[in-house]
């Protein structure tokens, strides 16, 4: 009998540890299935370390600064870079260059929230359960902002499967939905070819029958998208309408994120049992969950990681720049209520001694 592997398990290309190395990162993903966090990070050239905190059913993630935001099922939590305070992280000193800790929560409720961004007016979401574009702020669950032109209703009955969001100039630009439906989940009957790419300016929508688009992104000033159902990444002429496919991955691709000539993917394993993803094209060959890191200039797949357990399904990938190998800590871990952060320091509390009376 095989000795069986330790959680979070994987296995990686020999050159994926000098490949974030040299990139100065770390690489975050969201793993709603696992309900994680999970932070890569390259020790050296030759050896990657994963570090995975809880977060319940985390969804997107938004990286602005020093500032990290992670959609959970029923909060947004907010957190923020302190690295002055990592070099004396409890029980591990000197091994940190970076500390993530907790520095507020929105409790938005069960509103399937998806892709997120920093923007102008503030945290930007997609809103999938109400088919629109949210603000997180603390006066309600959220405040819309945008919907798409076909849907008459702002109700919680996740209409058209409204998921990725592009920012330019710090606003939302660009949308992806998996069909133009306006009833609670039709989108469902035509998942193979309804997705579409929506100006948020204009409410236009650039270009439809997309195989299930996912995380669109804009890159020197390209519009890129991922095509889940058929593992494919894609640039999109928006003045055309042209799609134009740049490599096939083997998985369903969700979770993007760019640095240097470099675009980091997110892959998925798909759930067989599952009538949404079992007809698909990708289905039978997408059979495990990690990252692939794609040259863009070439457009080839350089470097990977796969997970051999714990891990099935990623949504979100992105990029911490600068920092080699940060911690976090999530809201339930007790230490992170003595991090005391001001504006000009930061200490670690240390309890007082008792008095005598």
């Amino acid at each position: 009998m095989s000795q069986m592997l330790p959680p979070f398990s994987c296995t990686m290309s020999p050159n994926m540890p000098e490949l974030l190395w040299q990139l100065n990162c770390t690489l975050a993903l969201s793993t709603y299935q696992a309900g994680k966090v999970i932070f890569l990070s390259a020790l050296n050239e030759n050896e990657i370390i994963q570090l995975p905190r809880d977060f319940e059913k985390a969804m997107g993630m938004a990286v602005s600064g020093e500032r990290l935001a992670v959609a959970t099922k029923s909060e947004v939590v907010v957190l923020a870079n302190t690295r002055a305070l990592a070099i004396n992280y409890p029980g591990s000193p000197n091994k940190y260059d970076g500390l993530y800790l907790p520095r507020a929560t929105y409790y938005t409720g069960e509103i399937d929230l998806h892709d997120m961004s920093w923007g102008k007016e503030g945290l930007w979401a997609v809103n999938t359960r109400f088919s629109c574009l949210s603000l997180i702020d603390d006066e309600f669950s959220f405040k819309s902002k945008w919907k798409p032109s076909f849907i008459t209703d702002l109700t919680p009955d996740d209409r058209c499967h409204l998921n990725g969001m592009a920012m330019q100039d710090g606003k939302p630009k660009y949308v992806t939905a998996l069909g133009k439906t306006n009833s609670p989940k039709a989108w469902r009957s035509e998942i193979q070819s309804g997705g579409l790419l929506i100006d948020v300016d204009s409410s236009e929508i650039v270009v439809s029958g997309i195989p299930m688009p996912h995380s669109p992104r804009i890159y020197d000033n390209k519009v890129y998208v991922l095509c889940s159902a058929t593992g494919e990444l894609a640039v999109i002429d928006v003045k055309s309408g042209k799609l134009d496919v740049i490599t096939r991955l083997d998985g369903f691709v969700r979770g993007m994120s760019k640095i240097g000539d470099y675009l980091f993917i997110g892959l998925s394993k798909l759930r067989q049992n599952a009538s949404t993803f079992r007809d698909l094209p990708i289905a039978k060959i997408s059979i495990f969950s990690g990252v692939v890191a794609v040259h863009l200039p070439s457009g080839l797949p350089v470097a990977h990681i796969k997970y051999e357990n714990s891990v099935e399904e990623i949504y979100d990938v992105q990029i911490l720049p600068g920092i080699r190998r940060p911690a976090i800590m999530n809201a339930n871990m007790p230490d992170h209520r003595k991090a005391l952060v001001t504006n000009h320091d930061a200490y670690w509390s240390v309890p007082e001694p008792e008095k005598g009376m």
